[in-house]
């Protein structure tokens, strides 16, 4: 099971990688200072952001990426809320579903996703699957209301959009996006 789960997130990161982060673009090349200039007017700056948004994709990702990761961690109450939550469903998901099967079902193979979960009894009270997640939204719910998801979520935007637009349309494009316009052209 685990080592099925590590093959997974291997294949993952692999593909992301193949995918996503092939269309990072060097340092040299996203921070050519040389290349930076005040556009003439709003058709050119339209015009940079087009082009640079899609040639800086990966570039621009990996911002928003770190932009992100800096928000939840400056955000200690999120990150507690964030984590309670996300180990609260794996703890019920792990611990609190019967493996047992009925009489009739003994010939099908066994998938933990579709057995009745199993009550606890604690004294005189019962403890279903049910309460458990329950008790989590009770807690976690209000928890991460008070941690301000929305507000970092709106900080996230605009200093992703803040950084981008401007790095965007300050960077003139390259020589190559010359060459791709006649190849579009061509095509």
């Amino acid at each position: 099971m685990a080592m099925d789960l590590l093959l997974r997130a291997n294949d993952a990161i692999k593909n992301l990688r193949e995918t996503k982060f092939s269309g990072i673009r060097s340092p040299a090349e996203f921070f050519d200072y040389h290349r930076i200039s005040r556009p003439a007017d709003l058709n050119q700056a339209t015009s940079r952001i087009s082009y640079n948004t899609r040639y800086f994709s990966g570039n621009y990702g990996l911002i928003i990426a770190v932009l992100a990761v800096y928000a939840i961690i400056t955000n200690y109450l999120l990150l507690i809320s964030l984590a309670f939550l996300v180990f609260g469903f794996a703890a019920i998901n792990k611990f609190g579903t019967s493996y047992m099967l009925s009489a009739r079902d003994s010939t099908r193979p066994v998938d933990r996703h579709y057995l009745a979960p199993d009550a606890t009894q604690f004294g005189e009270h019962t403890v279903t699957q049910k309460h458990l997640y329950t008790g989590l939204f009770v807690i976690g719910i209000p928890l991460l209301w008070i941690s301000s998801p929305i507000s970092t979520f709106f900080w996230l935007v605009g200093a992703s959009g803040i950084l981008i637009l401007g790095h965007a349309s300050l960077l003139e494009p390259g020589i190559e996006s010359d060459y791709a316009s006649i190849q579009d052209n061509a095509v």
